[in-house]
């Protein structure tokens, strides 16, 4: 922008005349006013408003260019010094009207890391994130719903900027983190929220859920499973893991935590696989392999057969209760069935089901979707 303008500076001063008196003034009255108007400090434009205030009390010149040719320089000139002051004026900040915040709290003796945006008097949505993730994976609709919903998305025990308490004295186990994040949603004074469960979401979730029904308006069910048939055949080697730990262990730890398995939870069996950023993968692999974590991870997964012991109850809740549902699904998912968003809709008829152009993580690909889904769901 600032090329082409001083380019076309040049080509005014060089062509920038008229072939009678009055029509040269009326040219340089124009090019004053534009020069001054660009309000500039540089030297070159504030050079040809002089020059041209100048020349005005000439009493003539002879000017070899043709006026057409002058005017048009003229009319681009101008347009391009407005672009550019638009500009100027576009690249100064302007607050966000509601940014997000990051913020911890003391709960149950452990500082648990959240994230929180939109107007508090606002209808709440409760982000529970899947594994290796955190709060950070629901950047997305942080940037895109806040505007007209209370965000509020927790950090696990062991997870993200949350404490990572020894797993030798601490309770790695859903029916914690579900505690834990009640306790969090009591300390905020949120006493009603639609729930977005998400992977490892789904079990925290539906132990909220279960344990304080009148605190839920909705819930959100983005790749979260709760039938055992969602559990794909990768899950075979997991199995064996609950059925037998400690021969099963180095398996485990291979299957769910190693950086082809940390790769493919996001990109599936996505053929554009260049849609993905390679720091989603590579981010959560790296707080995978930080002190601790492996006995973290694995401790917590052993612990999700009680999550298929309860999927029943889950079930039989949804069918009581018929809560206002939304599901969405990528369909790259190799994490779970593709079959599973058929189940909640059997649970509960009314759900509104939508399969994506997406992959276990869905907003990696499909934020405004999903956040558009999100919008006419909460309405």
């Amino acid at each position: 922008m600032l090329i082409e303008i001083e380019t076309l500076k040049t080509e005014i001063l060089k062509h920038g005349t008229a072939k009678s008196e009055i029509g040269q003034r009326f040219a340089l009255k124009k090019q004053a006013r534009l020069a001054h108007r660009m309000r500039t400090n540089d030297a070159s434009t504030l050079d040809m408003r002089i020059s041209a205030e100048q020349r005005l009390k000439e009493p003539g010149i002879k000017l070899p260019a043709p006026p057409e040719l002058f005017v048009t320089y003229l009319m681009v000139f101008a347009m391009l010094a407005s672009l550019q002051l638009l500009a100027q004026a576009q690249g100064k900040e302007r607050p966000m009207e509601h940014p997000t915040f990051y913020r911890t709290k003391q709960i149950d003796g452990l500082s648990v890391f959240y994230r929180e945006a939109g107007p508090k008097n606002a209808p709440t949505l409760l982000l529970l994130h899947g594994l290796p993730s955190s709060s950070r994976m629901f950047e997305p609709l942080f940037a895109r719903l806040s505007d007209r919903y209370h965000l509020v998305a927790p950090d696990y025990p062991g997870f993200g900027h949350s404490d990572w308490p020894d797993p030798k004295t601490f309770a790695y186990t859903f029916d914690r983190f579900a505690e834990i994040t009640n306790h969090l949603t009591e300390a905020l004074g949120i006493s009603h929220y639609t729930l977005y469960m998400q992977d490892y979401g789904g079990p925290v979730g539906f132990r909220m859920a279960l344990a304080h029904p009148d605190r839920i308006d909705a819930l959100i069910v983005q790749d979260a499973v709760a039938h055992n048939e969602g559990l794909g055949a990768n899950w075979k080697t997991r199995r064996a893991f609950w059925a037998d730990r400690a021969p099963n262990e180095s398996a485990l730890r291979t299957n769910l935590l190693s950086l082809a398995t940390t790769r493919t939870r996001h990109v599936g069996n996505d053929p554009n696989v260049e849609r993905y950023d390679p720091d989603l993968w590579t981010d959560e692999f790296y707080f995978l392999n930080q002190p601790g974590q492996a006995d973290i991870q694995s401790n917590l997964f052993y612990d999700y057969r009680t999550n298929v012991d309860a999927y029943p109850k889950w079930q039989a809740w949804m069918r009581e209760k018929r809560p206002r549902l939304l599901v969405i699904w990528g369909k790259y998912d190799l994490s779970f069935d593709i079959g599973e968003p058929k189940r909640y809709r059997e649970d509960v008829p009314t759900a509104d089901v939508h399969v994506l152009d997406a992959g276990h993580f869905a907003l990696d690909t499909a934020g405004d979707q999903i956040a558009q889904l999100v919008r006419g769901f909460m309405k």
